[in-house]
């Protein structure tokens, strides 16, 4: 009779035990998940000038994603980054670390499309369709360019401002201590290099 107490003891230990080792796992898997949008940009009442949206815009529908919608957006981009004097390829980084190129993705706080731009900074740079992916990478790069003059050109510090917010990047005199936010940089710069390498192949193919 002790004995099968004693066993019928050990078992719900050992089932306890899963119990909260699954816990503690599930605990884990989600902060895994937690993005760089958890501390996001917002507009912070900066002054914008709306965007110029070419005749192009309505002519991509937004249904495609991953590589296919990198190859069509890539003339584009292209086009639009030297136009603002923003390197192709930190701007093919950026909506990679942002969206993968999936035109409709959304942020849990709210920011939308290739370049996950919020709503708020959407309207006031004059986007009218955040999910159009020219309509959204013009205004993406538009608003980067900005980000880059107000910190005199320091590409890190407009990269943690079009993630944490120039508010932040501001009151902590440099890049914030958010680990969301000095790992999305380093993405950044990790597929910058990538795509770097890439379009120069490119351009000694042509």
């Amino acid at each position: 009779m002790k004995s099968t107490i004693n066993k019928q003891l050990m078992l719900n230990m050992v089932s306890a035990g899963i119990i909260y080792l699954l816990f503690f796992v599930v605990i884990i898997w989600r902060s895994t998940l937690t993005t760089h949008h958890d501390v996001h940009r917002v507009l912070e009442s900066e002054t914008l000038t709306p965007v110029h949206l070419s005749s192009e815009t309505g002519q991509i529908p937004p249904s495609v994603s991953g590589r296919k919608a990198e190859y069509l957006y890539h003339r584009f981009i292209i086009q639009t980054a030297n136009h603002y004097q923003i390197d192709p390829a930190l701007i093919k980084a950026i909506i990679m670390a942002e969206s993968g190129y999936n035109p409709r993705a959304v942020s849990k706080k709210g920011a939308k499309g290739l370049m996950q731009l919020m709503p708020g900074t959407a309207e006031a740079l004059g986007v009218e369709d955040i999910f159009n992916p020219h309509q959204n990478i013009t205004g993406g790069i538009q608003y980067f360019k900005h980000l880059v003059n107000r910190f005199n050109g320091d590409v890190k510090l407009a990269l943690a401002a079009y993630n944490a917010g120039s508010r932040n990047v501001l009151n902590y005199n440099g890049v914030p201590p958010f680990r969301a936010t000095r790992y999305y940089i380093q993405k950044v710069f990790n597929y910058y290099q990538l795509y770097k390498n890439q379009m120069a192949g490119e351009t000694n193919n042509a």
